[in-house]
């Protein structure tokens, strides 16, 4: 179980990693709170549709994040049941 071990925490460092990227990647909606309720500089208020490329990193990001509580919680569970 050491080896199961050892690969889910090698997992869960690298989707850390994609993670951070997939989250720097990701362009700005708007600038704080000011801008979520009409106070930017951009015109047409803080809100607005995300489309292509944008939506792809957006939807990868949220299944980086699922994968990365998966591995966590069996990391937990395989160290909690196999090292006791």
């Amino acid at each position: 179980m050491a080896k199961l071990q050892n690969a889910l925490v090698v997992a869960e460092a690298v989707l850390a990693l994609v993670l951070i990227a997939g989250v720097l990647i990701q362009t700005p909606k708007a600038s704080g709170l000011g801008g979520t309720i009409g106070g930017g500089g951009d015109v047409g208020g803080g809100y607005r549709t995300r489309r292509g490329l944008e939506r792809q990193i957006y939807w990868t990001t949220w299944v980086l994040v699922v994968a990365f509580l998966v591995c966590s919680i069996a990391n937990v569970w395989v160290t909690t049941h196999f090292n006791g």
